[in-house]
C-alpha cells in the first residue's frame, strides 16, 4: 500500500467533518448576518461542492491540479465573503469565517498532492485572505493561520521524503528480485554448462589430438562463462586461459515430483562406494520445490568434494527431520579448505559454494554454514525452515 494512501483516506474524512463543523456554527447564526440569503446559498455551494468532490481526495490521481484550484478558490471565496456578509460586530468580535477549519483541508490537498512548496502557497494565501476579511491579523487569527501554515509544509515536507522513500525502496525491490533471478541462472549454469565444459576440457585433454584442440577451445568458454557469472568482463584469450582447474563430472541431480514429497527419495541416488547417507526411517516430508533445490544444493557440495578432496575422499550425508525444520549435513575426510580460498573462488567466477549451495538455501529461508579444518575435511549443514517454499 502506499504511503500516501492513509493521508489521502484522512483528508476524506476530514473535508465530511469539518463541513458538519461549518454548518453546526452557521445555522444557529443565520439570522445575526447581514446578508443571511447570500450566506445560506454559499453554505449550500460549499455543501454541495464537498458532496459531489468527496472521492476526488481519494488519491493523487483523483485530485488534480485543476480541482485543487477550484477547491482553494472556494474556500478563499468563502473568507472574503464573510467580510462583505457577515455584520461588523461579529467580524470584530472574532467570529469564524463561512467556511470556518473547512479551509484547512483545502491547503492540506495541496500539500499531499503536490509537497511543502504547494503547501505554503495556499497556506499564504488563506493567510492574506483572512487579514483582507479581519482587515489586519488579530491574535486569535495569526495563531489559526499560522498553525495551517505549519502544519501543511510539515505535511507537504513528510509526504516528499515518503515518496523518494518509497522509490528507493521499489528500486531496492527491483534490483533484489534481478540479483535473485541471475543467481539462479548462474545456479543452473553452474550445475550444467560449466561443469560439461570442464569435463569435455579434461577428457579432450586425455585423448589428444583433434581432442585436445576441442577441449582447449572448451576450457577458454568455461573461464569466459565464469566470469560472466561472476559479473566481470571477459578474460583475454591467451595459453594461461586455456588450462582450468579439472572437474569431474557432474552427479546429477534427481528430478522432484509434485507436491510433498520424501527427501530421502530425492538424496538416495548420491549414495555410492564413497558417498554414505544416514536418513530416518520414516519419510521426511518438504514441499517438492524446496526439497529439489536442498537436494541441488546437496549435490552441488558432493561435486566440491568429488573436485577438490582427491579420488579416496569419501563423504557422509546425514539428514535429520527436526519439528521446525530440515537439516542436512554433507561432511568429507579430504584435506579441508584453506583460509580466504573460498572469497578467491567467488572472484574467479567459481560460484559453487556462493550460489550453488549458500544461494540456494537463502532463496529457501534457510541457510547453509560451512566449517572446515585443513588436515580434517569439510562440515557443510543446511538447515531449510518446515513449510518452506521456493
Amino acid at each position: 500500500m502506499s504511503v500516501e494512501l492513509p493521508l489521502w483516506r484522512a483528508l476524506t474524512g476530514y473535508r465530511l467533518v469539518t463541513l458538519c463543523y461549518a454548518l453546526l456554527l452557521f445555522i444557529p447564526d443565520y439570522r445575526d448576518y447581514d446578508h443571511p440569503l447570500a450566506a445560506a446559498l454559499y453554505m449550500g455551494v460549499l455543501t454541495l461542492w464537498t458532496l459531489l468532490t468527496w472521492n476526488r481526495v481519494t488519491s493523487a490521481e483523483r485530485c488534480t491540479r485543476r480541482f485543487l484550484v477550484v477547491d482553494l478558490g472556494i474556500a478563499l471565496s468563502g473568507i472574503l465573503l464573510t467580510g462583505l456578509l457577515d455584520s461588523s460586530f461579529r467580524i470584530e468580535d472574532g467570529a469564524a469565517t463561512l467556511p470556518s477549519i473547512w479551509t484547512a483541508g483545502a491547503v492540506l490537498g495541496c500539500a499531499i498532492k503536490g509537497g511543502w512548496r504547494w503547501a505554503a502557497l495556499a497556506a499564504t494565501l488563506v493567510a492574506l485572505a483572512n487579514a483582507v476579511e479581519r482587515e489586519g491579523l488579530p491574535r486569535d487569527t495569526l495563531h489559526d493561520v499560522l498553525l495551517v501554515w505549519v502544519a501543511s509544509i510539515a505535511i507537504g515536507y513528510i509526504v516528499e521524503v515518503a515518496r523518494v522513500s518509497e522509490r528507493t525502496l521499489a528500486q531496492a525491490l527491483r534490483i533484489e528480485a534481478a540479483t535473485r533471478e541471475r543467481e539462479r541462472l548462474a545456479r543452473d549454469i553452474h550445475d550444467s554448462v560449466l561443469q560439461v565444459l570442464a569435463m569435455v576440457q579434461r577428457r579432450g585433454t586425455a585423448l589428444g589430438g583433434e581432442a585436445a584442440e576441442l577441449g582447449r577451445m572448451a576450457g577458454e568458454q568455461e573461464i569466459a562463462l565464469r566470469t560472466l557469472v561472476a559479473g566481470g568482463l571477459l578474460p583475454r584469450r591467451g595459453p594461461e586461459a586455456s588450462a582450468p582447474d579439472p572437474a569431474p563430472a557432474p552427479v546429477p541431480a534427481p528430478a522432484a515430483p509434485r507436491g510433498p514429497c520424501d527427501l530421502r527419495a530425492l538424496l538416495a541416488p548420491y549414495a555410492g562406494a564413497a558417498v554414505s547417507l544416514a536418513a530416518p526411517g520414516t519419510p521426511v516430508l518438504l514441499e517438492a520445490a524446496a526439497a529439489a533445490e536442498l537436494a541441488a544444493a546437496v549435490g552441488a557440495a558432493l561435486d566440491n568434494v568429488a573436485q577438490h578432496a582427491g579420488e579416496d575422499a569419501k563423504a557422509w550425508i546425514l539428514l535429520e527431520d527436526e519439528p521446525d525444520e530440515v537439516i542436512v549435513t554433507v561432511r568429507d575426510d579430504g584435506p579441508g579448505i584453506p583460509e580466504g580460498r573460498l572469497a578467491d573462488a567467488e572472484r574467479e567466477g567459481r560460484m559453487g559454494v556462493a550460489l550453488s549451495i549458500r544461494g540456494r538455501l537463502r532463496d529457501l529461508g534457510g541457510r547453509a554454514e560451512l566449517v572446515s579444518v585443513p588436515g580434517q575435511g569439510t562440515e557443510v549443514e543446511l538447515r531449510v525452515p518446515r513449510g518452506s517454499t521456493r
